[in-house]
């Protein structure tokens, strides 16, 4: 009973507030075209230096001369917890509506331009390996991102409503306990993904990288 009571305030959240979700959404794929597109605007030479340092990297994984798993999923953990802690504090502050648009756009242009380069410079290889080294992980991460924006635009909204409406109905402290529950819940699911980054795909990615080497 509880669960389903849960899967409908789920639901009923989402409907509620289905227009930030697909607004976020639409501006993390303009950021992902917008990625790939910088990749078609780099020069010859930028495009050379940069896959230089790439199959360098390659080299490294196939020889087995990469960080260890378990420091791998500290690293990979604490960067994208701290990005998803930026947003959750900028949804606080109110006036961090912009930023939070602006890191979404970024983490898009991110996925987009390693995708577009991979497949720019390397082929359907390049693809293979976008898929085994950046698509697992980003399953999850691609969709908590634009979650916890979304719901960070959301409380920001209700924030500036409190301000400017002056209304006191409703108490704040019950959504602010949910608002820090989400970044909990947030947190728990990088790790997962963390996990599939440290754990899982660097063997797919060996196993490419001495054929793509």
């Amino acid at each position: 009973m509880k669960k389903r009571m849960n899967q409908s305030v789920a639901a009923a959240y989402l409907g509620e507030h289905s227009s930030v979700f697909l607004f976020v959404s639409i501006l993390f794929m303009m950021g992902v075209i917008f990625g790939a597109i910088i990749v078609n605007s780099m020069s010859y030479d930028q495009k050379e230096d940069l896959f230089y340092y790439l199959s360098q990297f390659f080299s490294q994984i196939a020889t087995g001369k990469t960080e260890a798993s378990g420091e791998l999923f500290l690293q990979s953990l604490l960067h994208n917890s701290k990005f998803i802690a930026l947003m959750w504090v900028l949804g606080i502050s109110i006036i961090g509506l912009p930023v939070i648009l602006i890191l979404l756009f970024i983490k898009g242009m991110v996925v987009g331009f390693t995708v577009g380069f991979l497949v720019s410079q390397m082929g359907w290889k390049g693809f293979v390996f976008a898929f085994v080294s950046v698509l697992p992980q980003n399953v999850i991460i691609i969709p908590v991102f634009i979650g916890m924006a979304a719901i960070s635009i959301v409380f920001s909204f209700k924030m500036v409503g409190r301000q400017f409406t002056k209304k006191l109905s409703q108490p704040i402290l019950p959504v602010f306990w949910r608002y820090i529950l989400l970044l909990g819940a947030a947190i728990v699911l990088l790790a997962l993904a963390s996990g599939i980054e440290a754990y899982l795909s660097p063997g797919f990615m060996k196993a490419l990288a001495g054929k793509v080497n």
